[in-house]
């Protein structure tokens, strides 16, 4: 008999609690603004860095050091509001990214003519991931592109009317809860959080962690940028590598989108640093890295240090790999092709996928052997619950099944702590190659197949509840598979399956991701 079912939806985590907000900070006196005069003034901030690791990669740590809870326990704040008609909260982690060009302070070298005009941004990202924390995107959205802006409170106080204007004038002119306004509006997707880093704050966090390698295809030679470096790999320290994120025409082709691309390259490389580089093992080099992040950051009032720590403990496992950047689809904008719009249906489609919590997977990179692909279709699976936990196996060949598997028995094996992929011994040609195919299909990291079956408890021919539409789907696909048997042990550390992929293929080669070639 199948066992019965958990309420909450397979691979899913309930979105986290919320904390209790603290109370917002003294509202500073309100600035006059002006607009820059000329497109190569506006320069770019990357502040994003920031997030992915003070808040994100760094928080799983923190418990052990009440010290770093006291270094956290200075970040400035300000309260989220953006309304009573928000999304819902899916528990995906949704944090959006801005950097802040205002050339108040130490920032006055890259603009003294604009202090005391108040801030603006070129760089507006969001920070999605997953609900089972098995995979982050970044998603940029190009300064320039044309969108509806909602009826919001502007930075003096008045009413800022709706209506078709620039993204990047949401923040400019409304400050950060326009602009989360703004995006939840266009994507549906609920913003949880927001940090915000300004020039000197990003040059600090570089430097605090030791500088990053970049590639350059050719020589650079950009007063506007302060950027002059030679072509090939070099390790920059903050100030080259704000140069190199804010340069935009003296590399690609000048446009903000290839700029944009250059920057999530960035990130992975600084993500492959923080994660890989002895960082978070180094107190030393921690304690320097935190200090110069809550110098950088400021933040909502929401992002305490206890909601870091269950952040940072429920994305314990995500590695640099598992990080992805995209661009939203967009398209020139026919009354002026100096701007873009979202391009239609493609961005629609994507921000479903993303509010439906889909992965976003790179092309193929061109010249690289390909392995043969083992469909889903073509892999018969034998399911057994090895947690103890009543109905698991089925709930699992339903996930599996639904993904195109052809699920033929569940059943139960003797409790184990650690989920493992099987094939029989007889069948070490062709079986890791099958096992692999399941393998890519479960959360957090990749498991390799083993040798060697487990003798089930209990096992019954798989069969779906009335009315599920698991099964009929792998059925249809699977023809008639006639490769090994496959046996999915399900343990105790049982990491959730992965859903498919819905991105379209229109978008692939706009991933960027570790493999992507950092000399663009």
């Amino acid at each position: 008999m199948r066992g019965q079912r958990d309420d909450a939806a397979p691979g899913r985590r309930a979105a986290p609690p919320q904390p209790s907000p603290q109370p917002p900070p003294h509202e500073a006196g309100r600035r006059a603004r002006r607009r820059a005069a000329s497109p190569r003034r506006r320069l770019t901030a990357m502040g994003w860095v920031s997030v992915a690791m003070a808040v994100v990669l760094v928080a799983a740590v923190l418990g052990a050091y009440g010290y770093y809870r006291y270094v956290l326990s200075g970040l400035r704040t300000e309260p989220i509001n953006a309304g009573p008609n928000r999304p819902p909260d899916t528990g995906a982690l949704n944090v959006l990214l801005v950097g802040s060009d205002s050339r108040d302070g130490d920032n006055k070298k890259y603009g003294a003519k604009s202090q005391g005009l108040g801030e603006r941004t070129d760089t507006i990202m969001l920070l999605h991931v997953a609900p089972n924390r098995d995979n982050a995107t970044v998603i940029s959205f190009p300064r320039d592109t044309m969108v509806m802006i909602p009826e919001c409170e502007g930075r003096n106080g008045a009413t800022l009317p709706g209506g078709l204007r620039q993204i990047n004038s949401a923040f400019n002119d409304g400050g950060i809860n326009c602009t989360i306004m703004t995006l939840e509006s266009l994507t549906g997707i609920n913003v949880n959080h927001f940090v915000k880093v300004d020039f000197t704050g990003f040059k600090a966090i570089i430097d605090a962690i030791g500088g990053i390698e970049i590639c350059l295809p050719k020589a650079v030679d950009d007063p506007q940028a302060k950027l002059r470096l030679g072509a090939g790999k070099h390790v920059v320290d903050g100030e080259q590598a704000l140069g190199y994120v804010r340069t935009r025409y003296a590399l690609g082709d000048g446009s903000d989108l290839g700029r944009i691309q250059r920057q999530q390259v960035f990130l992975t490389k600084v993500a492959e640093k923080v994660t890989d580089g002895g960082l978070l093992t180094d107190p030393g080099r921690l304690n320097g890295f935190l200090q110069a992040a809550v110098r950088a950051v400021t933040v909502d009032d929401r992002l305490t240090v206890e909601r870091m720590l269950e952040i940072g403990d429920s994305i314990r496992g995500l590695t640099a790999k598992e990080l992805r950047g995209i661009t939203v689809p967009v398209e020139p904008y026919p009354p002026d092709t100096a701007r873009v719009q979202l391009a239609q249906p493609a961005a629609r489609d994507f921000f479903e996928a993303v509010r439906n919590d889909v992965e976003v997977t790179a092309a193929p990179t061109p010249g690289k052997p390909a392995t043969p692909k083992i469909e889903h279709g073509q892999v018969r699976l034998q399911i057994l619950n090895a947690t103890g936990e009543q109905g698991k196996a089925g709930q699992v060949a339903d996930e599996l099944s639904a993904q195109g598997f052809v699920v033929t028995h569940v059943g139960n094996a003797a409790p184990v702590a650690t989920t493992t992929i099987r094939y029989a011994k007889k069948d070490t040609q062709d079986g890791p190659a099958y096992g692999d195919a399941v393998a890519a299909r479960l959360s957090k990291a990749k498991r390799t197949p083993v040798a060697g079956k487990v003798r089930p408890v209990s096992m019954e021919a798989y069969e779906p509840q009335a009315g599920s539409t698991a099964g009929a789907q792998g059925k249809r696909k699977a023809g008639r598979p006639d490769g090994p048997v496959i046996q999915l042990v399900i343990g105790a550390d049982w990491p959730g399956v992965r859903v498919l992929s819905a991105i379209p293929d229109s978008l692939k080669d706009k991933v960027v991701d570790s493999e992507t070639n950092p000399c663009l």
